[in-house]
């Protein structure tokens, strides 16, 4: 089709054109939030009938877990610039000698600059009866709207692909209540993200949520005559299904650079200012290839926005690629991938370093070469991801120091010395929408003075929220926000309980005896008749080592695999409480002297102290909450340090005490 122009609509005025945005996903928001605190006029003409919506919510609306208004973007855009948006409208056609749009609807808009945010579509492999009805892809919000429906139907699912939007798709309908089983043809989960360990590690993960997962397996042809029965496998299984999911990756829109001449590739390609071929079209985002590159990736998509803003407004800016990175829950657990550890895996000169814990539901692995940080990934919580992607993408300098302390802990520094003040300036905070830490910095400093004038002014914070505590810190407004502990009101009730319990033990006058020795005199027995002082005794100790046992949980293999941990910080604490009682029987509140009074002293020290830190355990999302705590650092680490080194000379404590008394 081609646009039909009349000579008075080819010399549109320049002040009447704007920047006209093809595309209203992420990138393209995103874009359009940068031009319009720039002070631009912006059209976005966003093809998707729904208004712009986050996509990464997509997995919660399948699964149940948000509502359809949760999972739309925030509609305003800061000023000065105006910023009009058209849903359920497309581009058509393009003009480039008079810089016209023909969109959908049959209207014909001026644009200074066009930017293409064309985003990407579901790839959909030839596998026979792939257009049976029962067959669905996963990848906007009418792919969700459509499983959202079969869902209610649905009971056995075949998800073809493991990778991300595999994965969760599969959560999505698991959450449903159908049996689903993934089918990767690699060897793994992930595969463009995590290596065979890790890939281990996420299936037995995954496998624990009652997932099915084949890898190593390929389809063969979807079967069915009418509709979809089943799916048949290279190995020669067949699967019973009634729903079959594909989700075998995406592939650039290029449809309509190709239509309008523009160069292209595996993606409509740019320059390092983002410009195609025609100096007035721009692309970013999943149909942009940039350097022969097509990211796929939302991370990079926004970087391109920020290097389309520059150039658009007149800004020097040169983009020069980006580094993947990967930082998300996949059905719970959290994944993180950065850098092309397959290509890295293949030079001379690099080397991997592995933390994993016994349990194996955590496992880390960086690259390193040459002393530099290339690459990094791992399944499990990894507190330093944000730092890790800066540094990856900057190539810092790892030594030693941090290789020892990596194996050791799993992390790579100084948990101290990781304030957000003392990132770098291109360090990105917010991943969701790219925004960096010096641009924070300039926000405030230009007077933005709560968290919410921040997040008018960047855009941080304004889809998932993650970046919020480190925000605060930056702000100076108190350290981290924590969600509450498991079970934290137990924990800090037990734990309040077992200090006063402590300190009543140790504030209590003795029981008082009687002068004359009267038979049968219960106070005596108890605190003087050799029997029931052994038995007292033996139980205090047995409640001891019971307690320190459950300390050691960490070390101890089999425990680290039966519960939670705050399961069994609910039982120590307990434990703990329950101590009390037995030292009173054994002790009649009498402290004794010499060496007795060292070990109860000791003893009721560290049950002091283990109740402070349960204490503070407990209420520490309270005590950040009403800023309370100034620092990055946990308030429970002190009382926990001082609770471990009281109970170090107990063990030896105990052991002569129990030599004195049998010995005489």
């Amino acid at each position: 089709m081609n646009i039909l122009v009349h000579a008075s609509e080819a010399r549109i005025s320049e002040a009447t054109r704007k920047v006209v945005m093809a595309g209203g996903g992420p990138v393209g928001i995103r874009l359009a939030q940068e031009l319009a605190r720039r002070g631009l006029q912006v059209v976005i003409i966003n093809a998707e009938r729904w208004r712009p919506y986050n996509r990464v919510k997509l997995t919660p609306l399948l699964a149940g877990e948000a509502q359809v208004g949760q999972i739309y973007l925030d509609p305003h855009f800061p000023g000065p610039g105006k910023v009009q948006r058209y849903d359920g409208v497309s581009v058509v056609d393009i003009a480039r000698e008079p810089r016209l749009v023909l969109t959908s609807t049959g209207r014909a808009i001026p644009y200074s600059k066009l930017v293409l945010a064309l985003g990407s579509h579901a790839f959909v492999p030839a596998i026979p009866g792939a257009n049976l009805p029962g067959v669905y892809t996963f990848r906007n919000f009418s792919d969700a709207e459509a499983l959202l429906a079969r869902s209610m139907s649905a009971r056995r699912v075949a998800v073809i692909g493991g990778g991300l939007l595999g994965l969760e798709a599969a959560r999505g309908m698991r959450q449903r209540g159908a049996s689903v089983t993934v089918i990767e043809h690699e060897n793994r989960l992930l595969p463009r993200q995590l290596d065979e360990a890790a890939g281990t590690v996420l299936q037995a993960r995954v496998e624990g949520l009652g997932l099915g997962i084949l890898t190593g397996e390929r389809v063969l042809s979807i079967d069915g005559e009418f509709r979809v029965s089943g799916v048949t496998l290279g190995s020669g299984r067949h699967l019973t299904v009634d729903t079959v999911i594909i989700c075998t990756g995406v592939r650039a829109n290029t449809q309509l650079a190709a239509a309008t001449g523009l160069k292209f590739n595996r993606g409509i390609m740019v320059d390092d200012e983002m410009r195609t071929s025609d100096p007035h079209i721009y692309a970013a985002g999943e149909c942009a290839e940039h350097n022969g590159i097509v990211y796929g990736l939302v991370g990079p998509g926004f970087e391109q926005a920020l290097a389309v803003a520059a150039s658009i407004a007149g800004e020097t800016v040169c983009y020069q690629g980006s580094t993947p990175a990967t930082k998300l829950k996949v059905l719970g657990a959290d994944v993180f991938s950065i850098g092309d550890f397959e290509s890295f895996a293949q030079v001379p000169g690099v080397k991997s370093a592995v933390h994993r814990l016994a349990d194996g539901f955590r496992y880390r692995r960086i690259i390193v070469g040459h002393g530099r940080l290339l690459a990094a990934f791992g399944v499990g919580e990894w507190p330093e991801a944000t730092r890790l992607q800066e540094a990856i993408a900057r190539r810092r300098r790892i030594h030693f120091w941090n290789l020892w302390r990596f194996r050791r802990s799993g992390l790579l520094w100084n948990q101290d010395n990781a304030a957000i003040a003392a990132w770098p300036r291109e360090a990105i905070v917010c991943n969701c929408t790219g925004v960096t830490r010096g641009a924070l910095a300039d926000a405030i400093t230009l007077g933005a003075a709560s968290f919410n004038d921040v997040r008018a002014a960047t855009g941080a914070s304004t889809v998932c929220g993650t970046c919020r505590p480190l925000i605060l810190d930056l702000m100076g407004a108190g350290a981290m926000t924590l969600d509450p502990a498991r079970w934290w009101k137990w924990l800090a009730g037990l734990s309040i309980a077992a200090a006063i319990a402590a300190l009543v033990t140790l504030l209590a006058p003795r029981i008082p005896l009687r002068d004359t020795f009267i038979s049968g005199d219960l106070a005596y027995r108890l605190w003087f008749d050799t029997v029931w002082k052994q038995w007292s005794g033996i139980s205090l100790l047995a409640v001891t080592i019971a307690a320190a046992a459950l300390g050691l949980r960490r070390r101890i293999a089999l425990l680290s695999r039966l519960g939670s941990h705050d399961a069994w910080r609910l039982i120590h604490i307990s434990i703990g409480l329950v101590a009390v009682p037995f030292l009173a029987w054994h002790t009649g509140f009498r402290l004794g002297s010499n060496l007795n009074l060292v070990l109860v002293s000791s003893f009721i020290t560290a049950l002091l102290l283990g109740a402070v830190t349960g204490a503070v355990a407990g209420g520490e999302h309270e005590l950040r909450d009403r800023q309370l705590v100034a620092t990055r650092r946990s308030p429970r680490v002190l009382p926990f340090w001082l609770h471990l080194l009281a109970l170090w000379p107990l063990p030896v404590l105990i052991a002569v005490h129990v030599f004195v008394v049998y010995s005489y």
